[in-house]
């Protein structure tokens, strides 16, 4: 499981998972040690966590005073407990989005002074596909063919003083006719382009991480396929 909490991505492993030993700078093993702000530097990896400690890593992340985490990795004593008391935390978005093709190119939207991907929340009766192709046409005013899932990543945000936690899922697709393509102003997206991946690499400076890693594991997954 993936989050991103201010931006930060944070993974929550299962007993039998570890993370790449490329992607940590240092551990801490929660069992053995106190877990401080100050030990959170760089990319983390917090050994068996329960539910105190989550509670704690929860309030650093959420804290106003800027520190130098880059990504936290978390590794629970047990994870389907884990993961229910942290969902029990939060009110849950469900949301869909998707990744459009145009031959070489990806569609991106700007919105908020950052580059991101169409999406939205799902509505009663939806299927997360639909949702995905409802608001991608909406928001950007072209017609899609829906392909494979990507990937499903979580972000927590506040509204109105309420924790809450947006579960996106993510669809890769194919554009059918752009030509009547504009943004949605009512959306607060002032400008649609497509990227060449260059472009896009360029453009994911100026994003938000969870969109970072929807490319990311879409370019994963399209290497899987070719292999």
């Amino acid at each position: 499981m993936i989050l991103f909490v201010n931006d930060i991505p944070v993974r929550i492993y299962k007993v039998d998972e570890t993370p790449y030993a490329g992607h940590f700078t240092h551990s801490i093993d929660a069992s053995k040690e106190l877990i401080t702000q100050a030990k959170l530097n760089h990319h983390v990896w917090v050994k068996n966590v329960k539910e105190a400690e989550l509670d704690l890593l929860f309030t650093f992340l959420n804290a106003k005073v800027p520190f130098g985490l880059l990504s936290l990795h978390i590794s629970a004593t047990d994870y389907a407990r884990v993961k229910t008391y942290l969902r029990s935390k939060f009110s849950i978005i469900k949301a869909a989005g998707g990744l459009v093709r145009k031959k070489d190119k990806f569609l991106m939207i700007y919105r908020m002074k950052k580059w991101d991907l169409p999406k939205g929340k799902k509505e009663k009766g939806e299927r997360y596909k639909q949702t995905a192709v409802r608001e991608v046409e909406e928001e950007c005013n072209i017609s899609v063919k829906i392909g494979p899932k990507i990937c499903t990543t979580w972000h927590t945000y506040t509204m109105n003083r309420k924790a809450m936690l947006k579960k996106t899922r993510w669809y890769v697709m194919d554009l059918t006719d752009d030509s009547k393509m504009k943004p949605a102003g009512q959306e607060d997206i002032e400008e649609l382009r497509w990227m060449n991946p260059k472009e896009v690499y360029h453009a994911l400076e100026h994003s938000y991480k969870s969109i970072r890693y929807v490319f990311e594991r879409y370019y994963e997954l399209a290497e899987l396929k070719a292999v």
